[in-house]
């Protein structure tokens, strides 16, 4: 039995994924806690945020995130993708700055327009 805090809503609340019996959850008040509970144990997700360096621009970072999540094991891989990347302004809120990072399916887009 592996008990987590559910994350997706602010309830916080306290689940029991019982892994011998097929991952059943229970302690979720709502249906997305059991998805939750089920993923976080079998293959967890993150959303990644960094910065990239961007030249031209008034900051000399630009703020980016994975547009889906990325599988837990290959966050430091994506990490160390970011952290080669040197951008020129201007970058529009959205734009693509790394597609396909690590043979995700996720791309790394650009939080604010730069």
């Amino acid at each position: 039995m592996k008990e987590l805090v559910c994350i997706v809503c602010p309830r916080g609340c306290r689940l029991k994924v019982d892994e011998e019996n097929g991952y059943a959850v229970s302690g979720n008040s709502c249906p997305r806690g059991e998805v939750y509970g089920k993923q976080e144990v079998t293959a967890p997700v993150r959303t990644v945020t960094s910065t990239v360096r961007i030249s031209g621009g008034l900051n000399p970072m630009c703020p980016v995130k994975t547009n889906r999540p990325v599988p837990k094991s290959k966050m430091l891989d994506v990490m160390r993708e970011i952290a080669k990347v040197r951008i020129q302004s201007p970058v529009k809120c959205g734009d693509i700055i790394i597609n396909d990072v690590c043979s995700t399916g996720s791309d790394v887009v650009a939080t604010k327009d730069m």
